[in-house]
């Protein structure tokens, strides 16, 4: 994460206000908190010093709505935009953010006018207006839900290499179970199975004419119908201020709700007078107790070896990965989705070198506790069960804290 691809409008993208006559700092602020961005060669999560929300993602429709709201409502003279199906090409016109870290979108083609939002590095928006001033060219911009103005010598324009590199081509799954096949065949085997709701990442289109395209899930790369999904490119957009505000204060509301959780979860287990219990099997487990992310490690290591069930959520009887991670937590007094992309919502967001053991890792189609030492705690697949893996073995998508 709605996703049908339309385009009326031109694609541009600016970032960094910045007069040459004021510092770089002034407008280019750095932050130290929040989730790194991938990495367009490894896929893996690198440090960029950005906020953990570093702007909200959002769809290409969303994106294109506000654009074309935006064109309608100041009926520019000068928009010489031509019109170009972004379903043959989701990428033309896309205009990308080239920054170290965000710049400020300013009310007016002003570094002293107030600031609306944050366009952050890698992010992408519209450009509906040129405004050529004393102190350069300034470009109004439309970003998720932020307009405002940016100077224009910190954009990279229609470089479709770039713009793939910084977004994510998605297939929603739009059916009860999607099949992920091993070969583009309704005859092939089924090596991964996918609610309706959950998201995978593309990986191949070319043969997107013959209603199939290649995918990247749990079990490695396979083949999906497009009779079952909707494709989407997300970017990631500006934060407008207002949402940063709320933002800040969520993160801050969500950590007293996990500190009250955690505190829950240690009187629980110290009321249980049986500190252990047991499987239909006969197999015992220890009560989970603590209240950190260890602790959260510890109890749902007992379960490696258990089996993995498509739909499932017993920690002993049988769990898929988004169910394993939900019923650990459960046992600490934090509710949690079943959905593997609705996980990458939940908690704050942290980067790859701050992760700890108890943070959940979120991949496309996966998802999994990190429980140190790069070992990865998950319900992986029928085959292995409930097991432990590199936590790199597949590109991360994002790291959610919840302790």
């Amino acid at each position: 994460m709605n996703y049908k691809l339309t385009k009326t409008v031109s694609y541009s993208l600016a970032a960094c206000v910045l007069l040459s006559s004021v510092s770089l700092c002034s407008d280019a602020a750095s932050t130290t908190s929040g989730v790194s961005s991938i990495s367009s060669t490894t896929g893996v999560l690198e440090e960029t010093e950005y906020s953990a929300y570093a702007g909200a993602q959002l769809s290409v429709n969303d994106m294109l709505a506000n654009a074309t709201a935006i064109s309608a409502e100041t009926q520019l003279a000068d928009n010489d935009a031509s019109t170009v199906s972004s379903s043959d090409n989701p990428y033309a016109d896309i205009a990308i953010a080239q920054v170290d870290n965000y710049v400020y979108i300013r009310e007016s083609a002003s570094a002293d006018s107030e600031y609306v939002g944050k366009l952050y590095n890698n992010s992408a928006a519209t450009v509906s207006e040129t405004v050529d001033t004393d102190d350069g060219q300034w470009l109004k911009i439309t970003s998720g839900d932020v307009t405002g103005y940016v100077k224009s010598e910190y954009v990279v324009q229609n470089d479709e290499e770039l713009a793939k590199s910084v977004s994510r081509r998605l297939a929603i799954v739009k059916t009860t179970t999607l099949y992920v096949r091993e070969e583009a065949t309704t005859d092939s085997d089924v090596i991964d199975l996918l609610p309706e709701g959950d998201d995978l990442t593309v990986i191949d289109e070319s043969m997107v004419d013959t209603g199939w395209v290649k995918v990247t899930c749990n079990a490695g790369e396979g083949y999906i119908s497009t009779d079952y999904i909707e494709l989407s490119t997300d970017f990631t957009v500006a934060e407008s201020k207002n949402a940063e505000i709320a933002r800040l204060a969520k993160e801050e509301r969500e950590k007293e709700e996990a500190q009250a959780a955690a505190q829950r979860a240690t009187q629980a287990a110290a009321a249980v007078s049986n500190s252990s219990s047991s499987s239909s099997s006969g197999t015992t487990y220890a009560a989970p107790s603590g209240s950190s992310g260890s602790s959260v490690v510890a109890y749902g290591s007992q379960f490696v070896g258990n089996p993995y069930v498509y739909g499932g959520t017993s920690l002993t009887n049988g769990t898929d990965c988004s169910g394993f991670v939900m019923s650990v937590y459960s046992a600490f007094g934090v509710s949690l989705p079943h959905s593997s992309s609705a996980l990458r919502s939940v908690g704050y967001g942290v980067s790859y070198d701050e992760m700890q053991p108890g943070d959940i890792v979120c991949y496309s189609g996966h998802v999994g506790i990190y429980a140190g030492n790069g070992q990865l705690l998950h319900a992986s697949t029928y085959r292995t069960g409930i097991t432990y893996s590199n936590v790199n073995y597949k590109n991360i998508l994002a790291i959610r804290r919840i302790f």
